[in-house]
């Protein structure tokens, strides 16, 4: 790998400086009360809220990962990163129950829905969920991309970065988070395309690419039979896995949950979904040029999840490569910030204050910055644990969230969806999808120590995907059950949260959020999901 120069260095330091720059404006403002400080005074127009959920979602699991699946033959993947549809159900469906609901967070909308005990289960398995995946995920391959490319320990560069990131989310809250997130977006956007167009151009173009990596190389279906990754139970689990991620998960709701109204809300998911198209061209793309200029024997690598950055370093001019390295680490540093400040509304609102409801909003501010700090250290302590990852870093981020999603994401769409479901019902699915899943994930974890052939060797083998779409199915019918067998909720309790419940007023307000252009965008967002999908098959290639 080619390493930074004089020029690159420049670059990189110009995008931190107005990254500082506009992080220090937003310190400066007034930050006293915790709507201000979590929900950015609930003030954000529709560009920011969708840049901000973009640049939430996308970090260096997806710089490292994403690329790494198109060198590595993991095509099928591919469908997490289709879910801008998922992103428009966020605007279009669970946004208006959640702003008329009032809430700050996830688990504070369960109570409401359903009572106090499934908001304590939510915020605690969140929170244990958040640092073992995200921020560590994200810290392992913020390592690895910082170290490739500044030529430093992996551990000093991810310490470094951690440590940054964690500063300026704590002194600016929310308010400095989707502001800096807005500029990491554009900055990505821009680096990462460069380097996608640089990269067609040095192969000879799309079709020297399908020619040297061969046509059924980019085929995302495979049947049914495929020990892997079977078509069916891919869709079914990456579908719950993205209504869990995009409209249930603190991290993303929250960028909507800033928004002045409903309708500046709806259209920020919307420009995010326009966004969330971006990824396939931007890092896996480049990822499975790696891998053709790599079978023509002009690039080298030992492992996928160093394709990105080895292109980079090596295709890219002076200059170029800062840019495209200020990207990179831009995405590890809003990924953190993101999860950072979430963690901490979380911690302060669904634990803290419930615990000591008296305390002053000035109190909760500074309580929800000391939690950052603690996500920040908890984070770190994770940084000799996650070495010990698989090399599909991407994967096991599918996999591990493919058995924490089911049981949230079926009491949220049944809570709205289905009246009748009552708090009995979400407390039975969630504290029973908990243990099912992280049953599921220990067995995965222990299979080597078990006896091949063995009941309980079968149980830890079954496929991930598999295991995750029946495990949908389970907690829906254990939702159900459990409700019918006891008594329905209060219908004070339903009021406005379910879509039987709403009156004629509240539809009428929802209906003037949006216009033919919100309608118009969704649907060429669904077209273009859809024409990806038919593209990347044997029927088209």
């Amino acid at each position: 790998m080619q390493g930074l120069d004089s020029l690159d260095w420049i670059v990189i330091a110009a995008y931190f400086l107005v990254l500082l720059g506009v992080a220090w404006w937003v310190i400066l403002q007034k930050q006293k009360d915790t709507e201000d400080y979590f929900l950015a005074g609930r003030n954000v127009g529709w560009f920011v809220v969708g840049a901000s959920i973009f640049a939430s979602n996308i970090g260096s699991e997806h710089v490292v990962g994403l690329a790494g699946n198109g060198a590595g033959d993991k095509m099928p993947l591919l469908i997490y990163e289709l879910h801008a549809w998922v992103v428009l159900m966020l605007g279009w469906v669970f946004l208006p129950f959640y702003a008329r609901s009032g809430v700050f967070t996830m688990p504070e909308f369960l109570e409401k829905r359903f009572d106090a005990r499934s908001r304590w289960i939510l915020s605690i398995v969140s929170l244990v969920a958040y640092i073992l995946t995200k921020v560590s995920v994200t810290i392992y391959a913020g390592g690895v991309v910082v170290s490739a490319l500044l030529g430093i320990p992996f551990w000093i560069g991810a310490v470094a970065t951690v440590v940054l990131t964690g500063i300026y989310t704590v002194l600016g809250g929310m308010r400095a988070v989707v502001y800096t997130e807005t500029i990491q977006a554009i900055v990505l956007v821009l680096g990462a395309g460069v380097l996608t167009f640089m990269g067609l151009d040095a192969i000879g173009g799309w079709g020297e690419l399908k020619e040297t990596v061969g046509k059924d190389y980019f085929n995302m279906w495979r049947p049914n039979s495929d020990p892997d990754y079977p078509w069916l139970p891919l869709f079914i689990t990456s579908t719950v896995v993205g209504i869990w991620y995009w409209c249930t998960d603190q991290v993303i709701v929250q960028r909507v949950l800033t928004a002045k109204n409903i309708k500046e809300g709806r259209r920020g998911s919307i420009f995010g979904a326009l966004l969330k198209l971006m990824p396939v061209f931007l890092f896996l793309i480049p990822g499975v040029i790696a891998l053709g200029l790599k079978m023509q024997g002009r690039l080298d690598w030992d492992s996928p999840d160093q394709a990105f950055p080895v292109l980079m370093s090596n295709l890219l001019p002076s200059g170029l490569r800062g840019l495209v390295a200020a990207g990179l680490l831009a995405a590890l540093m809003s990924s953190l910030a993101s999860v950072f400040n979430s963690c901490s509304t979380l911690f302060t609102l669904d634990i803290y204050k419930k615990l000591k409801p008296e305390k002053p909003e000035e109190e909760l501010v500074k309580t929800g910055r000391i939690a950052t700090f603690i996500v920040v250290f908890l984070g770190l302590l994770w940084i000799p644990i996650i070495t010990r990852l698989s090399d599909g870093l991407y994967e096991y981020l599918q996999n591990v969230q493919a058995y924490i999603s089911p049981p949230i994401a079926a009491v949220f769409l049944l809570g709205i969806f289905y009246k009748r479901i009552n708090s009995k019902g979400a407390l039975a699915t969630l504290i029973g999808g908990f243990i099912i899943g992280f049953s599921k994930l220990t067995l995965e974890i222990l299979k080597n120590n078990f006896t091949e052939g063995s009941l309980i060797h079968s149980l830890a083998n079954i496929n991930w995907l598999v295991f995750g779409a029946y495990f949908f199915a389970i907690c829906i019918a254990i939702a159900v059950v459990v409700s019918l067998m006891s008594p329905a909720p209060a219908p004070a309790k339903l009021a406005g949260m379910t879509f039987g419940t709403i009156t004629e007023e509240q539809k009428a307000e929802n209906k003037s959020s949006y216009g033919w252009l919100d309608i118009l965008v969704s649907i060429v967002v669904v077209i273009i999901v859809v024409y990806i999908m038919i593209s990347f098959s044997t029927l088209s290639l």
